[in-house]
């Protein structure tokens, strides 16, 4: 069972299973209800803008997602003694402070600035979360999701794989805010599918670090995309967005220890897969 309200998401990314038995959709957004028949045997509740564009397009509705959404996932959860899973964030972790960053570390997040609408909705997810498990004894697992990417992300969401891939196929120089130099860890979409089911099928509470501990600077990046693509249209440089985070690399010791995850796609190989995916969809997607 499947609900969304394709905010930020598409049809086309579930019409390969609409016609499979075992699918069934509801076009509902869950920060006004999350009802569903008959039993449930686990939640992942993923709903959220994830994009800055996105998020700061829509911060109303993404803190919304985040704590009614949230409490109303939990009492899907709770009311059939099922598992509950949260995609947390990185994001919950701000401009960190401590590089790299485990689970232990509380985040440098500015409670007032324009990623705010982000961050401090998942902490608030991640709190929520925590005091059903604590008081009602909701089956809870956590995960801090790092940048994710591959195929059926849009040409524009924001995410810098996706625009950098657009721009390259497009003939459009590459946009880069700041210097380039801020780093981040990209995890092919495969892996953190691998690593959300292995949450599921764990009795684990996290939170857990999901992520590549791959680190790359964002103008490495921009000429891996320009390399792949063939694409000779060089890179622009742009202000740095405010509060955006300098460093990012996760440590993912506790997800190897407790649920044998560890990521499989090195960087290069998951964007020459997104490259070709793009290369072949639909360019109004």
């Amino acid at each position: 069972m499947c609900l969304d309200d394709f905010s930020t998401g598409r049809p086309e990314n579930i019409a390969h299973l609409r016609e499979h038995p075992a699918f069934a959709f509801i076009h509902a957004d869950v920060s006004v209800a999350a009802d569903v028949p008959g039993p449930v045997d686990a939640v992942a509740h993923l709903a959220s803008p994830a994009s800055p564009p996105d998020y700061l397009r829509l911060p109303l509705e993404t803190l919304a997602v985040g704590s009614r959404g949230t409490e109303n996932a939990l009492e899907l959860a709770r009311r059939n003694n099922a598992r509950f899973l949260l995609a947390s964030t990185s994001e919950v972790y701000g401009d960190p402070l401590t590089h790299p960053q485990d689970e232990e570390y509380w985040g440098n997040v500015n409670p007032v600035g324009p990623r705010s609408v982000y961050d401090e909705a998942k902490r608030y997810a991640e709190a929520v979360s925590q005091a059903y498990r604590r008081t009602l004894g909701v089956d809870v697992g956590i995960v801090r999701i790092f940048n994710t990417y591959g195929p059926r992300m849009r040409r524009h969401d924001g995410r810098v794989v996706s625009s950098f891939i657009a721009q390259a196929l497009g003939g459009q120089p590459l946009t880069i805010y700041g210097d380039g130099k801020q780093t981040r860890s990209f995890c092919y979409v495969d892996d953190l599918v691998r690593g959300l089911v292995a949450m599921l099928d764990s009795s684990e509470n996290g939170p857990v670090n999901l992520g590549n501990p791959e680190e790359w600077t964002v103008s490495d990046l921009a000429e891996l995309v320009l390399g792949i693509t063939g694409s000779d249209a060089g890179i622009e440089y742009h202000p740095l967005p405010t509060d955006d985070p300098v460093r990012r690399r996760p440590v993912i010791t506790r997800a190897c220890e407790h649920l044998g995850w560890y990521p499989e796609v090195p960087v290069v190989d998951g964007v020459r897969r997104t490259v070709d995916w793009f290369r072949n969809a639909d360019p109004a997607l």
